[in-house]
C-alpha cells in the first residue's frame, strides 16, 4: 500500500477551511487577480514529473580569472590541507546485514538476517520483511513478509510497526483490524517514524471531524515535516493560515512551509504557493513570482495550475498578455475535464488563426 493514501481527506478539509486574503479596494490590477485566482476544489493531484534543472554560465570574470575556492585555494598557497576530524567512538555494533543490503549484496544481507530475525532480532525481521515483500535476493513472498513485519512490529521497531499498519489497515495478507492498526500507527509516529507521523496526522482529522481534528493533528504535521516529508510541510502550511488561534510566529512561517513543499517538487504546492502570491495570502503580493510557481505547476501537469495560468495570461499579471499561450493552457485543462465558462467565452473570442496557434501547441506539449 502507497503510505499518505488518506491525503485527500485531508486536502478537502483544508480547502474547505481556507481563508484567502481580499485585494485593498483601491488596486484595480490586484482585485482582477482575486477573483481569477480562487482556488477551487481540484481533483487528485496528477503524477508528477520530476526533473533537474542544469546550472548555467561559467563563473568567469572580465579579465579571465575565476575565482578558486576551497581546495584549490589551499593549493595555491601550498599549505597542507588540514587533517580531518577523528572519528567518534562508537559502541553500536555493525550491522553487516544492513550494510550487505544498502550495497546491493542482497543474498548475503538474507543470509546474514534471517538467522538474526529467527532469534528475535527486531532490526533483522524488519530486514527479512522488506527483502521478501519486493523480491530482493529471494522469491516475492508479500505473505511471510507480512509474518515478519509483524513480529517487528511487536518488538517495537518504527519502521515495522509502519508498514504493518498499512496491512492491517486494508487487511492486505493479513486479517483486517483498525484499532490494532491505530495503535501501531500511533506508536510509530511517536517513536519519529516520519511517515507514520503524516498519517497517525491523518487519521486524528479522519476521527476527529473540523478543528478539533486539525489541532490533534498539527503536531504530528510539524514533526513529519521538520523531515521533510514535502506533504507534511504542505499541510503545516495550510494549517498555520487555516487555524484561528495560530500563534503569529507559526502564521509567519507559513509560506516557508510551503515553499519547502514546492522545492520538494510537490504540484499540488507549487499552485498554492502561485495562489499565496498572487492573492498576497500569508505575506506580500509577488504577481511575478506567482507566475512563474504556477508555471511550474503547469508543467508537471496540475490541471488547476494549467486553468490558472490561463488567466494570469489572459491578465497580464506575472507576465504579458499572450492569447495563444492562455488559449493553450486552457485547451489542456479543458480536456482533462475542468470547466471553465469565463475561459470558455475568451476562447471563442480570439480569432480562428488564434485557435489554431493554441490547439497545436496543446498537442506539442501533451505529446512531450
Amino acid at each position: 500500500m502507497r503510505p499518505f493514501s488518506l491525503f485527500n481527506l485531508v486536502t478537502r478539509l483544508l480547502l474547505a477551511t481556507a481563508a484567502v486574503a481580499s485585494a485593498p479596494a483601491a488596486d484595480a490590477a490586484a482585485q482582477q487577480a482575486q477573483r481569477a485566482m480562487t482556488r477551487p476544489v481540484e481533483p487528485d493531484a496528477q503524477p508528477m514529473k520530476r526533473g533537474r534543472v542544469g546550472e548555467g554560465g561559467e563563473n568567469a570574470q572580465p579579465d579571465g580569472i575565476v575565482p578558486s575556492g576551497g581546495v584549490e585555494l589551499y593549493q595555491r598557497m601550498g599549505a597542507a590541507l588540514p587533517p580531518a576530524p577523528e572519528e567518534k567512538p562508537s559502541d553500536s555494533p555493525v550491522d553487516e546485514a544492513y550494510g550487505a543490503y544498502q550495497r546491493g549484496l542482497y543474498v548475503t544481507a538474507l543470509a546474514e538476517a534471517l538467522p538474526r530475525a529467527e532469534a528475535g532480532d527486531a532490526a533483522a525481521q524488519t530486514l527479512v520483511a522488506e527483502m521478501m515483500s519486493k523480491g530482493l535476493g529471494i522469491k516475492r513472498d508479500p505473505k511471510t513478509a507480512a509474518f515478519w513485519y509483524g513480529q517487528a512490529a511487536e518488538r517495537g521497531d518504527p519502521a515495522a510497526m509502519f508498514e504493518y499498519a498499512l496491512m492491517l489497515m486494508t487487511g492486505r495478507h493479513v486479517e483486517r483490524d483498525k484499532a490494532k492498526a491505530d495503535d501501531y500507527m500511533r506508536r510509530a509516529a511517536e517513536a519519529g517514524n516520519s511517515s507514520a507521523q503524516f498519517n497517525w496526522a491523518q487519521i486524528l482529522v479522519s476521527d476527529n471531524p473540523g478543528e478539533k481534528g486539525l489541532k490533534l493533528a498539527l503536531p504530528f504535521y510539524e514533526k513529519a515535516a521538520a523531515q521533510g516529508l514535502a506533504d507534511a510541510q504542505y499541510a503545516v502550511a495550510q494549517l498555520y493560515v487555516t487555524l484561528a488561534d495560530t500563534p503569529q510566529e507559526k502564521k509567519a512561517q507559513a509560506r516557508m512551509w510551503l515553499l519547502r513543499a514546492a522545492k520538494a517538487g510537490y504540484d499540488t504546492a507549487q499552485l498554492d504557493l502561485g495562489l499565496w502570491l498572487v492573492n498576497g495570502v500569508a505575506g506580500e503580493r509577488d504577481f511575478d513570482g506567482g507566475f512563474q510557481w504556477m508555471r511550474v505547476a503547469a508543467l508537471r501537469g496540475n490541471v488547476v495550475a494549467q486553468n490558472k495560468l490561463a488567466h494570469l495570461y489572459i491578465n497580464a499579471l506575472g507576465t504579458r498578455p499572450d492569447p495563444v499561450e492562455a488559449a493553450k493552457w486552457y485547451v489542456l485543462s479543458r480536456r482533462a475535464g475542468l470547466a471553465d465558462p469565463e475561459l470558455e467565452d475568451f476562447f471563442l473570442g480570439i480569432n480562428e488563426e488564434q485557435q489554431k496557434k493554441a490547439i497545436e501547441a496543446a498537442n506539442r506539449f501533451r505529446r512531450s
